[in-house]
C-alpha cells in the first residue's frame, strides 16, 4: 500500500515504484490542464478580448475598413481599429449601441472612468459601472501610444461629448467630418477625376473647333447673322453634352442609372422651369424660321422699334424713342409680328380734297407730275392717284407712291411728297377748300330793346 509521507518525501518500497511513476504523471497533467482552460473573459456584452493559445493571424475586414467612427450624438469623436477577432465596423457598432443607449436613459450620463487591467495590458472606460468600450494593446499599438495615454485620451473626449458642446464646437467638428470624407473620396477616385478632366478639356478644344467650322460654314451658305450664330451655339452645346457624357462614364457612372435619373428627374425641371424652357425654345424656332433679322424694323404688340438682338431667352429692341425693350421669346413668339422692312420698300400715301368745281384730270396730272419729279418717291412700282370719297364739301384723292421702307425714310418721304402736292396745286389754281358748314336757324329771337339809364 502507498504511503503519503513515503511520496512527498520521494520515499517507497521497491515494488510500488511502478504505481509511483503514474500517479506522478497523473499529477503532473491534473497541474497542465487546470492551468490552460483558465478562461479569459470580459464582463458584459459582446465586446470580448480573450488571449489566444496560438498565435492567430489578423482578419482582413469585409466591408474594407481596418478604422471605424466611434459617434456621440451624430459627431464622430474618434476612431478605433480592427482587433483578431473582430472588424473595425462590428466593433465600432457596438461600442455605438451602447452609446446611443446610454444617452437615450440619461442626457447627461455622468463622467467616463478607467478601469485598468495591468495583468492583462488592457483597459476599459466605463459610465456607472457600465462598460463602454475596451481599450486593447492593438489599439495603443495603432495611435503610437500606452494603453494607459490612449484609455485617457478617449475618456477625456467622451466625457467632453457627453456635455453639450458649443454651436461653434459642433460645427466645426462636422466641417471637419465632412472635410476627412470629402478628401478620402477624393484621393480614391483620383484616377478616374484625372481622366473626366482630361476629357472636358479635350471637349472644350474640340467644342471651340466646332462652333469655328460651323459658324464659318453658316457664314458662307446662310448669310443671316441670327442664323450664324444659332448653328455656332448648337454645334458648341452639342460638343459639349456628348463630352459631357463621356467623362461621367470615366468616373464610372452608369449610363443606364444616368438616365434614369434624367428621365425622373426632367418632369420636375419641366414644371419648375417651364417658363424658362420655354422662352429657350421659343428662342430657336425664331432663329431658325427667322420671321425678322436683326436691324429690322418691327411691330410686336405693343412695341415697335428696330430688332438689336436675338439671344435664345429673349429678343431686344430698340424703339423710335431710345428704349431699349427686352421681349420674352415665348411672348415673341405667341405674338402677331408685323415686319416693317421685310422688303426694301414700303407703300405711303397722302389723301388731298379738291374743290367739286375743279378739274380732276388736271388735279391728277399735277400730282403724277409732282411725284414724278422727287427723287425719294420710288418709280417702280408707279405711284397712282385714286379718287378716294365724294365728301361734303371736297372731292378727296388718295395719292400712292412706294418710298424707302425703313421709318426715317418714310417718313421723311411722305412729308416732303405732302408739301409738294400743295405747293404744286396751289401754283395750278386748283382750290383746296377747307370744310363747309351750313347753318340753319329756325327761329329768330325777339327784337332786342335798350333803354337808357340815367
Amino acid at each position: 500500500m502507498l504511503n503519503f509521507s513515503d511520496l512527498f518525501l520521494g520515499q517507497s518500497p521497491q515494488r510500488d515504484r511502478p504505481k509511483k511513476s503514474q500517479v506522478t504523471v497523473t499529477f503532473i497533467a491534473v497541474i497542465a490542464l487546470s492551468l490552460g482552460i483558465t478562461p479569459l473573459v470580459l464582463s458584459q456584452e459582446a465586446e470580448t478580448i480573450s488571449t489566444p493559445t496560438k498565435p492567430v493571424s489578423n482578419v482582413i475586414p469585409s466591408d474594407g475598413l481596418y478604422f471605424a467612427d466611434v459617434v456621440v450624438r451624430n459627431r464622430p469623436l474618434f476612431q478605433i481599429g480592427s482587433l483578431p477577432q473582430i472588424d473595425a465596423s462590428a466593433r465600432a457598432e457596438i461600442i455605438n449601441r451602447r452609446l446611443v443607449s446610454l444617452l437615450a436613459q440619461n442626457e447627461n450620463p455622468g463622467k467616463v472612468e478607467i478601469a485598468p487591467d495591468e495583468p492583462r495590458k488592457i483597459a476599459t472606460l466605463r459610465v456607472n459601472n457600465r462598460i463602454l468600450m475596451t481599450v486593447t494593446q492593438q489599439d495603443a499599438k495603432d495611435f503610437g501610444l500606452s494603453t494607459e495615454e490612449l484609455a485617457e485620451k478617449w475618456a477625456k473626449q467622451l466625457n467632453s461629448a457627453f456635455e453639450n458642446p458649443p454651436l461653434v464646437i459642433d460645427v466645426t467638428q462636422r466641417l471637419y467630418t465632412t472635410t476627412r470624407e470629402l478628401l478620402r473620396d477624393l484621393v480614391g477616385n483620383l484616377p478616374s477625376l484625372v481622366g473626366a478632366i482630361i476629357v472636358v478639356g479635350i471637349t472644350w478644344g474640340v467644342a471651340k473647333g466646332v462652333r469655328y467650322i460651323a459658324y464659318t460654314w453658316a457664314q458662307q451658305t446662310e448669310g443671316d447673322s441670327s442664323t450664324e450664330l444659332l448653328i455656332g451655339r448648337l454645334s458648341y452645346g452639342g460638343v459639349w453634352v456628348v463630352g459631357f457624357v463621356i467623362a461621367l462614364g470615366v468616373m464610372g457612372l452608369d449610363f443606364g442609372a444616368l438616365l434614369g435619373a434624367l428621365g425622373l428627374t426632367s418632369v420636375a425641371i419641366g414644371f419648375s422651369l417651364k417658363d424658362v424652357l420655354s422662352n429657350y425654345i421659343s428662342g430657336v424656332i425664331l432663329l431658325a424660321a427667322r420671321p425678322f433679322r436683326i436691324n429690322d424694323q418691327v411691330v410686336i404688340d405693343d412695341y415697335e422699334g428696330t430688332i438689336t438682338q436675338i439671344q435664345l431667352r429673349a429678343t431686344t429692341m430698340k424703339t423710335y424713342d431710345g428704349r431699349l425693350v427686352y421681349i420674352p421669346n415665348q411672348e415673341v413668339f405667341q405674338a402677331s409680328i408685323i415686319n416693317n422692312t421685310a422688303s426694301p420698300g414700303r407703300r405711303s400715301s397722302v389723301m388731298v380734297g379738291i374743290d367739286y368745281g375743279e378739274n380732276i384730270d388736271k388735279a391728277i396730272a399735277v400730282i403724277i407730275k409732282v411725284l414724278e419729279d422727287l427723287e425719294e418717291v420710288e418709280t417702280a412700282p408707279q405711284p397712282d392717284v385714286l379718287v378716294k370719297e365724294l365728301a361734303a364739301s371736297t372731292v378727296n384723292l388718295e395719292v400712292r407712291f412706294w418710298v424707302d421702307s425703313h421709318r426715317a425714310g418714310f417718313l421723311a418721304t411722305t412729308s416732303k411728297v405732302a408739301q409738294a402736292i400743295k405747293e404744286a396745286l396751289e401754283a395750278a389754281n386748283i382750290d383746296m377748300p377747307t370744310d363747309i358748314y351750313t347753318l340753319v336757324v329756325r327761329e329768330l329771337p325777339s327784337p332786342v330793346t335798350t333803354h337808357e339809364v340815367n
